[in-house]
């Protein structure tokens, strides 16, 4: 795909017609590599995968070449497509550091998350853009992560990959209207929202969240989110959940991407499991697709 037509694709998408009340969403169903059994091999866990439903995985920065190769033979053997890589280097080492040697470890490992989409055939790389703490403040991680994302993007474009900006809980992109504008500054197509729709309910709603981002999420991320009692202080604690067990309003969010016409993939971040397990997580991103 060229420029001409990855921006084409991208203003389709974008246009695309809201959907009928309670029609299933035209979103294709991703998995966690993480969430599948550690102890088989790559082809036997992309096989099993498949074979509960799900239509794609999610992988992570994997640095050695030999593994980098199984895991391509394993997709390309299965029929199993991996839609994105993890960064993993975003967390220890942020863009945001004022520490030289940081922020070119972070640079190297989101080059390698890069090398390893293109080789795998993936189109998106999930980045977290910045961390705030106490060493580095708002104002300073957000012109720092975007001076060093924007020396990312003729590597994105020349793989064919998107940066996939993610909100978590790192202080930074605190509200839609926010990180809908950290994604506009950049003025490119290769630097797009990943949306998580659990990250945000501490602080917001995920359908509102949706509609603001519109056709600037590339990808999704699927989990639930719940207050809970503590046993022992009796006070309200944070907790994930199973889907469709949380106080995530799963309507809401379908009619919500029903009406910005998103129609990528969406990738469940959960624990792992068996294959039961596994099966029954898909039955249940099949009835939120569905609306039920």
């Amino acid at each position: 795909m060229n420029r001409r037509d990855f921006m084409k694709a991208a203003g389709a998408m974008g246009a695309a017609a809201p959907l009928a009340n309670g029609a299933r969403l035209p979103i294709k169903k991703a998995v966690l590599v993480t969430m599948l059994p550690k102890e088989m091999s790559y082809k036997d866990r992309f096989q099993l995968a498949k074979d509960v439903g799900f239509e794609a995985v999610e992988c992570q920065t994997t640095d050695g070449a030999a593994e980098e190769s199984e895991i391509r033979k394993a997709s390309e053997q299965t029929g199993f497509r991996i839609h994105s890589v993890m960064n993993m280097a975003h967390w220890k080492y942020p863009l945001s550091s004022s520490d030289p040697s940081v922020v070119a470890t972070s640079i190297a490992g989101m080059k390698t998350s890069l090398r390893n989409a293109a080789a795998w055939g993936a189109d998106t790389v999930l980045l977290v853009p910045a961390v705030v703490n106490e060493h580095t403040g708002y104002g300073e991680a957000w012109k720092r992560s975007q001076e060093q994302i924007r020396k990312l993007i003729p590597t994105a474009e020349q793989s064919k990959v998107i940066i996939a900006l993610e909100e978590v809980w790192n202080k930074f992109l605190l509200s839609p209207l926010e990180f809908a504008r950290y994604v506009d500054e950049f003025k490119s197509p290769w630097v797009k929202a990943y949306f998580d729709v659990g990250n945000v309910v501490l602080y917001g709603y995920p359908q509102d969240w949706i509609r603001t981002l519109g056709p600037r999420i590339a990808k999704l991320h699927l989990k639930d989110f719940q207050f809970k009692p503590d046993p022992v202080t009796k006070k309200s604690v944070a907790d994930w959940v199973p889907l469709r067990e949380g106080q995530i309003d799963w309507k809401a969010i379908h009619a919500a991407l029903g009406e910005v016409g998103f129609h990528g993939t969406a990738t469940v971040e959960l624990p792992g499991g068996d294959q039961s397990y596994l099966k029954e997580v898909s039955r249940r991103v099949d009835l939120i697709m569905e609306g039920a």
